[in-house]
């Protein structure tokens, strides 16, 4: 007994380890909030605005690399040109340097200077201050040397080169500006072209995207339009050889689908069909029994009433199957005509109920006119009257008002525990016995009624919807809204469906 006992506690928590593991995986599996369009648009532009980022990168530094260093090639072969001439004039003319100074050609704009025996000449405004130390310490040692350097936020090249024959150094500043000037407009010229790549990178990701994506879109208009009932839509083939894999295979599962689905309404039918001549039966040997119910024993009278209430039940299912059958196939047509929906909910409330059941009609409703199958519609009052004397303890109240200048709400109204939130969206589905719906009283519905609701409601255009009474009082509150009759006005399309788009076609008929 203590192994099983603790058999029961290890699977216990093998199984809470389990379902704990379970949901952290589900929570790192979140779902994108991104559609896959626009995750596929987001890739191609952040993968167009990389390569065009590093392609504009790369080409500026490499035609900058070559700018800079043809200038200085061209500066540094200018500045020795220059200290030769300087010297063969200096070796000529003794002490006279203003004139050779003067005649000294620079390149783009550059500026001589010359030092001669300890005297600074700069005849263009570039003066000794303007020279970094180290230039001059290297050039006056008796090393040419080159340096980069700043004046006035504007960059410079400083050559220098020593003169010892004539006890001088010459040094050469020529300015980047020009330079610099052509490398912006390039950048400017290199980032607006990586723009445009980019920009044309996600149109081209959107053009693709909906190309490659257009089956998928297909494929989910005709799940949308099975899911409505449409069980004939397939989607049309396409010639690639992944995505027609995909698309051959929901329309081989959408076949299976409908053949499953006909089949089991077929059987429905057929098996109802069967039952009606047997309960036909039945019933006829009922009422004979019920002729004789004076001369039964009161155990035999008890049995009786216990038969004809299963027969009664019985036969409501089976008539329920039948009418859920002709939905099922497509069958079910209305027979529309005007009908003042406050005289009908009346006379559909008095027959289907022997309580005093009070009706309130808003002043705006009482003339209301809406088209409608009487007979549907009666059904549907009936149901929800009778659901509530089933599972609600009894109607407390039918009301008609107008929801809004087009649309009129029927509402029938219980005293039971009414319905739990989370049952609300299935309520309406056959067979349906939720806790909610197993708790609500003592009757013993077959399961179909509020689905005939459903279907009735839905084939006129309306909805129908379960809520609380509201305020301290309990109860549930299923509501029917159907649109108001206008001039002219055509049928109700019944649950209009989405368009499958041009990829979906209905499916081949033998």
């Amino acid at each position: 007994m203590a192994a099983s006992v603790s058999a029961s506690v290890d699977a216990e928590v093998a199984d809470h380890d389990d379902s704990g593991a379970g949901a952290e995986r589900a929570g790192r599996h979140r779902p994108s909030p991104l559609g896959l369009r626009a995750r596929v648009i987001i890739a191609f532009t952040a993968g167009a605005l990389v390569l065009s980022a590093l392609l504009a990168a790369v080409t500026y530094g490499l035609v900058r690399e070559n700018l800079v260093r043809q200038r200085e090639a061209v500066a540094i072969n200018q500045a020795y040109l220059n200290a030769r001439y300087l010297r063969d004039s200096l070796r000529s003319t003794g002490a006279e340097v203003k004139s050779p100074l003067d005649a000294v050609e620079t390149t783009g704009g550059g500026s001589p200077l010359l030092l001669r025996e300890g005297v600074w000449f700069a005849p263009l405004g570039v003066g000794r201050e303007d020279l970094p130390s180290e230039l001059q310490d290297t050039v006056i040692g008796g090393e040419p040397a080159r340096m980069r350097f700043s004046v006035d936020g504007q960059t410079q090249l400083g050559v220098g080169i020593p003169l010892p024959a004539v006890g001088s150094a010459y040094f050469e500043v020529s300015s980047f500006e020009e330079l610099e000037g052509t490398l912006r407009s390039l950048g400017l010229s290199l980032l607006a072209a990586a723009l445009m790549t980019t920009l044309a990178g996600a149109m081209l990701a959107a053009s693709v995207s909906r190309r490659v994506l257009l089956p998928l879109s297909h494929v989910s208009a005709a799940a949308v339009a099975i899911a409505g009932g449409r069980l004939d839509t397939r989607v049309a083939n396409i010639d690639d050889a992944d995505l027609g894999v995909l698309v051959t295979s929901f329309n081989e599962m959408a076949g299976a689908l409908q053949e499953r689905i006909e089949r089991d309404a077929r059987f429905a039918s057929d098996v109802s069909h069967e039952l009606r001549s047997p309960l036909t039966t039945m019933t006829a040997s009922i009422q004979v029994m019920e002729g004789r119910r004076a001369d039964m024993p009161p155990r035999a009278q008890a049995a009786l009433d216990l038969l004809v209430a299963d027969v009664s039940r019985f036969s409501t299912l089976v008539e329920d199957l039948l009418e859920i059958s002709r939905f099922d196939a497509g069958a079910a047509r209305l027979n529309l005509e005007d009908v003042c929906i406050s005289e009908l909910v009346m006379h559909a409330v008095a027959a289907s109920s022997d309580a005093d059941i009070p009706i309130a009609i808003a002043p705006d409703a009482l003339d209301t006119v809406v088209q409608a199958d009487k007979r549907r519609l009666v059904r549907v009052i009936a149901n929800l009257v009778g659901n509530a004397e089933a599972h609600g303890d009894g109607v407390t109240r039918v009301s008609i008002e107008r929801a809004d200048p087009d649309h009129v709400r029927i509402a029938v109204e219980d005293d039971g525990p009414g319905v739990d939130e989370e049952h609300r969206g299935r309520i309406f589905e056959r067979f349906f016995r939720g806790a909610a719906a197993g708790s609500r009283g003592r009757g013993e519905g077959v399961g179909l009624g509020l689905a005939l609701v459903h279907e009735h409601v839905q084939l006129h255009g309306g909805r129908v919807w379960v809520e609380d009474r509201g305020g301290e009082v309990g109860g549930a509150r299923f509501v029917v809204e159907l649109s108001v009759a206008r001039p002219n006005m055509t049928a109700p399309e019944p649950d209009p469906q989405p368009d499958p788009g041009p990829a979906a076609v209905p499916a081949a008929r033998p």
